[in-house]
């Protein structure tokens, strides 16, 4: 099969690289950064009159492909993602599919309409560690689950790399931090918990990345800065010592510590971490009720050293509680008193070597599977992950109005309107 690529940043060439690794072509590519586009157009060998600047240019041509990885930013992909379903294409779709409801709904209509497979990639489905959380609970591990407290911990130097400096620093550009980085816990929460979603409360706010919080005479760049020994958000630490991998990798091609010094000297990653433009939160939990009875807490953090998702799932027989960073799950059934020793395990999921502990690997398994005829579905085609856009933009809207929102109120009043 041949694949068009729209956008050519990290996650894009991931998709892309494990494409070909399977034995299929990119036969086109968009990505507007001419290096980028150019690295793109070298290592998988797409002819000149194939490489574009724009996917519009792209999308504008006659069908070049099989089907397309999307993976640009979060607020283009439905004025991509719906051409490209008209023209023929079956999408791997970045999530989120957008941070704007009435396009997130359309898109799944269109789908639907067009009869094209759009898998979203809430790879965290595929990751043996959170799919041996979902088969003990399959299997009764925890007999009918009650509640469950997640915690995503973004960790502090991710957090100032991705939402402060980085291209999700703001809500009205990208997404709010609870759909960019968490539609995938939203995900997680209804594939885990086996249902609907039947209402939210949230609070938060930005708190620690704004001008009053900056070291007395704090500069505006690092370069400048004179608090660069002090501050552990200076950006020659977050970067220099991991050079040549995430997220130094993100500043420039040139991963020699010349081009990553150029790189914070004159680019936005060399910013101050008070003096930047974001606006969105670096906390926020969220209050959720579902269709079946089941509550759950979610708590996402940028206030952490560790970057890794942690759970605790209470069941009527037992508890089961899970460590991203340990990859540890322990699972223990309920004793009839305090003396008499409790039942109880730890299980560690085998180790991958692809991105967000195997679910890279696994999302493209299940995506190249399905165009191949292997399997009749994959885990998070659209169908199934509206469900998660639709929670963390009602618990964004929550958190606005201080309001319990409803979702199927919020689906109904973001759907398609009569006569539309």
């Amino acid at each position: 099969m041949d694949f068009v690529l729209l956008g050519a940043g990290q996650r894009g060439m991931i998709y892309a690289r494990y494409a070909c690794q399977k034995g299929h072509g990119i036969a086109a590519v968009a990505e507007k950064d001419p290096v980028k586009r150019e690295i793109a157009q070298r290592e998988f060998h797409i002819p000149a009159d194939k490489c574009f600047a724009d996917a519009a240019e792209l999308l504008a041509r006659p069908k070049l492909g099989d089907a397309a990885i999307i993976a640009t930013m979060d607020r283009d992909h439905f004025g991509q993602a719906m051409p490209a379903m008209e023209k023929g294409y079956h999408l791997l779709l970045e999530k989120p599919i957008s941070p704007v409801p009435e396009e997130t709904l359309a898109l799944e209509e269109k789908a639907r309409e067009t009869e094209r497979r759009v898998v979203v990639c809430h790879v965290l489905r595929y990751s043996p560690f959170f799919r041996e959380i979902k088969k003990q609970l399959d299997a009764g591990a925890v007999g009918r689950i009650v509640t469950v407290q997640h915690n995503e911990n973004i960790g502090n130097f991710h957090f100032a790399h991705s939402f402060v400096r980085g291209n999700w620093r703001r809500s009205d550009t990208a997404s709010p931090l609870i759909m960019q980085k968490s539609c995938h816990d939203m995900d997680l929460l209804v594939w885990l918990i086996g249902s609907g979603c039947r209402q939210v409360a949230s609070f938060g706010s930005l708190t620690c990345f704004k001008p009053e919080n900056a070291p007395k005479g704090a500069a505006e760049r690092c370069a400048d800065c004179p608090c660069q020994d002090t501050c552990r958000y200076n950006a020659y630490k977050a970067y220099l010592p991991v050079m040549g991998s995430w997220p130094a990798a993100v500043l420039t091609e040139n991963q020699t510590e010349e081009g990553l010094r150029e790189a914070i000297q004159t680019g936005p990653y060399g910013r101050c971490v008070f003096r930047c433009d974001n606006n969105v939160c670096d906390h926020q939990v969220t209050a959720l009720e579902f269709e079946n009875g089941v509550t759950a807490t979610f708590n996402l953090s940028a206030f952490t050293n560790r970057i890794a998702r942690t759970l605790k799932i209470m069941g009527e027989d037992g508890e089961l509680r899970a460590n991203e960073y340990t990859n540890e799950i322990e699972i223990t059934r309920f004793a009839s008193n305090g003396v008499d020793r409790c039942e109880s395990c730890v299980i560690r999921p085998d180790l991958t070597s692809t991105g967000h502990g195997g679910g890279d690997g696994g999302i493209m398994e299940d995506f190249l599977a399905l165009l191949e005829g292997r399997q009749a579905e994959a885990s998070s085609e659209i169908r199934y992950s509206v469900e998660s856009h639709m929670m963390a933009c009602a618990a964004e809207e929550a958190r606005l109005t201080g309001a319990v929102v409803n979702i199927a109120d919020f689906r109904r009043r973001h759907g398609k309107r009569e006569g539309a």
